[in-house]
């Protein structure tokens, strides 16, 4: 039996061939424009998250001007620098995804993609509005919880909406489209951080920016359908197949029966599964894996990520230039994953997560010994194209191999442990960057991504074409 292969849930009272059945044709389900617009649908949802996520590093010059944070502090856990607000952004996504993973599977996708999202848009405007550094930590904080529940709650609900065979560039495209929020709120820090508008700091301004372009989401739901799995898992089976017969009416006509292999008779017995069953066979291998990839995999990616106008500066270049030259470096966040999708379903997911991880590895310690500011931009161009690329086939590799009653639970637990480790390595990359500079910050970075690579190469399972919830 396969990893995906493995079907268990919880208690639901409905027969096994509902949800099998519905399984089988969404698998058979062709890759028409109506898919292709859900999977765009809930992108333009995630772009605010990813907005809200990523505005950490680029108004983090904006709130050491103020006053309000310092760039490195004496004491390693600090709660007057950048290093706190970043560690608070990542202990609420932490929360989020760890505790509250559960939401998505209770209540369904398609509510807690809206209401997650409103959250912390709510959050992130009081959040603009504090005049102490421990107002603005606790609010940031409480932002992050709405993000981690959304993330978790967006890749659960790509994943059943997807057939298995297009599921690798759908969550290229899905990063790809979440990312053009990058280079959005780059250019917003780059032109208001520095500034004051109506008497108001511009870090403020990006951050209601945000907040209030994010309300496009009460249009967006409109469009939604519910998960056809979820439904079916929590015993809705006639509406779970009402909404199936409409995707597969509007993707043309009638799918194309599922293949032989597909077609067999499911033979699994639904069972309850509680949450101190994950750490249990058959789950318990899938987890410990994906929480060790997780740990680490944060480093390389937020080690940069949120870091990047601050590592410049530590390299000699002006707030401002670090600003711009970061707008550049951000539009590889988009960029990347659309030239990713080329390749996203011809490999196993394991084997793309490590050779870009081997080439963060070199770009980073590129970035590091280079001064010239067109070579840095050259590697932090580079250095993120790696990331996305990493970014986009872990979102799909550690749903998928989950069944779908407690996907977004298991996703969100393991997923929380890059929460943990992002929360820390704000402290710890302040460290080392005060103790050892830029160079022992991607020596930091060095040592994550090789375990990665080792963890991925020995123990990652295979899951290229194989259906969801089926033996």
């Amino acid at each position: 039996m396969s990893v995906v292969g493995i079907d268990t849930g919880f208690e639901l009272g409905a027969a096994s061939s509902g949800p099998d059945e519905i399984s089988r044709r969404l698998e058979a389900m062709p890759a028409t424009g109506h898919v292709w617009k859900l999977v765009i649908l809930l992108s333009l949802g995630g772009c605010f998250e990813i907005y809200d996520l990523f505005l950490t590093g680029y108004i983090a010059p904006g709130l050491a001007r103020s006053g309000l944070l310092s760039t490195t502090t004496q004491a390693f856990f600090g709660f007057s620098g950048i290093g706190a607000f970043v560690a608070a952004t990542f202990a609420g996504l932490f929360v989020g995804t760890f505790f509250l993973g559960f939401l998505a599977d209770r209540f369904g996708r398609r509510a807690i993609f809206t209401y997650a999202l409103l959250g912390y848009s709510a959050a992130s405007v009081i959040m603009a509005c504090q005049t102490s550094s421990s107002g603005l930590l606790l609010w940031r904080f409480l932002a992050g919880i709405g993000i981690g529940v959304e993330v978790i709650t967006i890749d659960a609900y790509i994943t059943e909406l997807v057939p298995s065979r297009m599921r690798g560039r759908a969550f290229a495209v899905n990063q790809a489209i979440m990312f053009i929020a990058v280079p959005v709120v780059a250019f917003l820090a780059w032109w208001l951080v520095p500034l004051a508008p109506y008497g108001v700091d511009g870090w403020r301004w990006v951050v209601l920016i945000g907040a209030a372009a994010s309300m496009i989401v009460w249009v967006l739901r409109l469009f939604l359908p519910e998960s056809p799995l979820w439904l079916a898992r929590h015993g809705r089976t006639e509406e779970a197949l009402r909404i199936l017969a409409t995707l597969e009416a509007r993707g043309g006509g009638t799918a194309p029966g599922p293949s032989a292999s597909l077609a067999r008779p499911a033979s699994q017995t639904a069972v309850h599964v509680a949450f101190a069953d994950l750490f249990r066979p058959p789950y318990l291998s899938l987890v410990v894996l994906f929480m060790v990839f997780n740990l680490c995999q944060a480093f390389g990616f937020y080690g940069f990520a949120n870091w990047v106008p601050t590592l410049l500066v530590e390299k000699g270049i002006t707030v401002t230039k670090s600003l711009q030259y970061s707008f550049i470096v951000a539009f590889a966040y988009p960029i990347a994953p659309l030239l990713a999708a080329s390749f996203a379903d011809k490999f196993e997911r394991r084997w793309i997560i490590a050779g870009a991880c081997v080439a963060i590895i070199v770009f980073g310690m590129a970035f590091a010994q280079l001064t010239l500011p067109a070579l840095l931009i050259v590697c932090g161009v580079l250095l993120t194209a790696c990331n996305t690329t990493m970014s986009y086939a872990y979102h799909a590799y550690q749903t998928e191999v989950f069944p779908t009653q407690i996907r977004a639970r298991a996703s969100g637990l393991v997923y929380s442990m890059s929460r943990l480790s992002a929360t820390f390595s704000g402290f710890i990359v302040a460290y080392m960057l005060k103790e050892a500079g830029v160079i022992g910050v991607f020596g930091l970075i060095t040592v994550a991504m090789l375990i990665v690579v080792i963890a991925m190469a020995l123990f990652g399972p295979d899951v290229r074409g194989k259906a969801l919830d089926t033996v």
